[in-house]
């Protein structure tokens, strides 16, 4: 055997192993938040506070039957689901028929209308508050899921019309063409071409965007309160000026990711597609 060949082959464990370690690495990092979390909701105050941190010790559960106690979760996790699936839904009725049209019949606008769409996610949240709460607040939406819903599917609106038109344009326009010539109707066209061909773009689309809501901290703190406040309100509730309560504040907050978490673990293969925007197949 030559010396390049050999070289190779003694080169190739190394690199494997350093690709390992890196990945394993930055699992670990990406992992700790979570799993010290998880640890610290299962700690009393005085445990969770301790200097050095304590890795062994005696779990409890009264930080999640005091965060029941103090605070409805229930209502809290209703409102979260309820403003998460019917703003996906909004936005997916009203992202799903622009897509379409961009995708399909393109103008010399198409492509800078889409960039305007997507430089509106770069302006700050907090530059549309005032206006956003004023009209809130004149319509009587204030604390109301409703007001959630409409501001969480029109902030996720950009998103889904570009995820969308990047899943349609695949879609071959010959197979629109051969139903029209056979006299399909618009709406027979959709449901029976589009629809199956196009769904799982709009799945993974959904999906991602039902995570986005749910995770949504800025508007639901200061459009909601007790009524209609989501799990971001419920954590957010638990930073008074005595200081934080690190372990009751962990409950809360294992509490209010653990639905989402689970979710997204069963659909990771979706979300993944969604998040390459249809590049990869």
């Amino acid at each position: 055997m030559t010396a390049p060949h050999r070289s190779r082959r003694a080169a190739f464990p190394l690199a494997l192993i350093i690709r390992s370690a890196a990945a394993w690495a930055v699992a670990l990092l990406l992992f700790f938040p979570l799993g010290w979390l998880f640890l610290t909701a299962f700690k009393t105050e005085l445990q969770a506070i301790a200097v050095p941190p304590l890795l062994v010790f005696s779990p409890t559960l009264e930080n999640f039957h005091e965060v029941q106690a103090r605070s409805d979760y229930l209502l809290y996790a209703k409102n979260s689901v309820i403003t998460s699936v019917l703003s996906t839904l909004l936005g997916l009725l009203l992202a799903a028929p622009a897509a379409y049209a961009m995708a399909f019949f393109r103008s010399k606008y198409t492509r800078d209308i889409l960039m305007w769409m997507l430089s509106t996610k770069m302006m700050p949240a907090v530059g549309a508050l005032v206006p956003i709460y004023v009209l809130a607040q004149k319509s009587h939406l204030l604390d109301t899921q409703l007001a959630l819903i409409i501001v969480f599917a029109l902030s996720n609106l950009p998103i889904m019309v570009w995820m969308l038109y990047s899943h349609f344009k695949d879609i071959p326009p010959d197979i629109l063409e051969a139903a029209r010539m056979d006299g399909t109707t618009l709406w027979q066209e959709v449901r029976l071409v589009l629809l199956p061909l196009g769904m799982g773009g709009l799945a993974s689309t959904g999906l991602l965007c039902l995570v986005l809501s749910w995770n949504e901290a800025f508007w639901s703190l200061n459009l909601s309160a007790a009524k209609a406040g989501t799990l971001a309100t419920l954590i957010a509730s638990y930073s008074s000026p005595e200081g934080l309560f690190w372990a009751k504040l962990s409950a809360a907050s294992l509490l209010a990711i653990a639905p989402i978490v689970v979710f997204g673990w069963f659909s990771q293969k979706q979300l993944v597609q969604g998040l390459t925007f249809g590049a990869v197949k």
